[in-house]
């Protein structure tokens, strides 16, 4: 590098240190007019921080309910569908899932709403299903918390009463499905009796033709309805007799249906108490608001204050340079 060189570089770094120098002292001798600027920030943000609705967010997460707080409606199915019902853990998943659909139904439509509330519900932990998140914003930590426990057991509400509902058609259902297979069984049973009864006076028909009265043969229990007339006139007529005045004959599979029918139909499901979830940590009351925030609002306020001040001072000064110049 030349002599010429080093001389230049040192008048450019000296103009840009004099330039520095004056820069600061424009923005010193103008310092009324940044203060002013900084004050005037300062008043519009505390303004603001008075007039700005506050946000406070009280925050629950819940999970999948106890066995407990299921196990009637758990008690009803099992009573209703027996091996085939569902297993407790599907239960505990099916009804906390019913809890989450509808709790995200109700977060769109207060989303929707003329006056919007934001109500949300989410993933507690990224990449797990349970627990889950619910949180509500409201214009104070009170209200807030309160809102978010009345939207939270208003959703376990009707999702209870759907559960029920569901229930009392189920149960109606499967009575009616019991009642028609009892019908159907009587129904067979008395034909076989009709057909018993058909047998034995066709069989005493033949013993009259054929003029046996008595008992020709020793061994009943090996008479067939060929052989039946073997019997006699007179055992055939006393076993019409008894067959027409005995009761009908069930198989165990009858009484098996209509116990489960008196089951089902002694179901009081009125009285139970169904919860869709369960607690983990119930709604908070925050302690700090979300916006607006005090302390970042007054020191962006001084920092734009004072930039818009600086601006002033500047610009007013080389104004003044430009016209002199002119």
């Amino acid at each position: 590098m030349s002599v010429g060189d080093n001389n230049v570089s040192g008048r450019n770094s000296d103009s840009e240190q004099v330039d520095l120098i004056d820069l600061l002292i424009q923005l010193w001798r103008g310092k009324v007019t940044i203060v002013v600027c900084v004050v005037v920030a300062i008043a519009l943000a505390i303004g603001y921080l008075a007039v700005a609705k506050e946000k406070w967010t009280s925050t629950a997460i819940i999970t999948q309910p106890d066995v407990g707080q299921i196990a009637t409606y758990n008690n009803a199915l099992n009573v209703l569908y027996g091996a085939s019902a569902p297993k407790v853990t599907e239960l505990q998943a099916n009804v906390i899932g019913r809890f989450s659909t509808s709790f995200s139904a109700l977060s769109e439509m207060l989303g929707n709403n003329l006056n919007p509330e934001k109500l949300t519900i989410e993933q507690s932990v990224k990449g797990q299903q349970l627990p889950l998140a619910v949180s509500y914003v409201a214009a104070s930590p009170e209200e807030a918390q309160r809102q978010l426990a009345e939207y939270i057991q208003q959703t376990d509400e009707k999702v209870a009463k759907e559960l029920e509902l569901d229930l009392a058609d189920n149960i109606k259902l499967q009575a009616t499905t019991l009642q028609s297979s009892l019908k159907t069984q009587e129904m067979v049973a008395q034909e076989q009796k009709d057909l018993r009864i058909k047998q034995i006076q066709e069989a005493l028909r033949y013993a009259e033709q054929a003029g046996v009265t008595k008992p020709q043969i020793q061994q009943t229990q090996d008479v067939t309805q060929d052989s039946m007339l073997l019997l006699g006139s007179d055992a055939l007529k006393s076993m019409i007799a008894h067959e027409a005045t005995r009761p009908l004959i069930f198989s165990g599979n009858y009484y098996q249906t209509k116990q489960n029918l008196l089951d089902i139909e002694t179901l009081n499901i009125e009285k139970a108490k169904l919860h869709a979830y369960r607690y983990v940590m119930k709604p908070t009351l925050p302690i700090r608001r979300d916006s607006p925030k005090k302390a970042i609002t007054l020191v962006l306020a001084v920092l734009l204050g004072g930039m818009i001040g600086a601006g002033i001072v500047l610009g007013r000064n080389a104004l003044r340079g430009y016209k002199a110049k002119a």
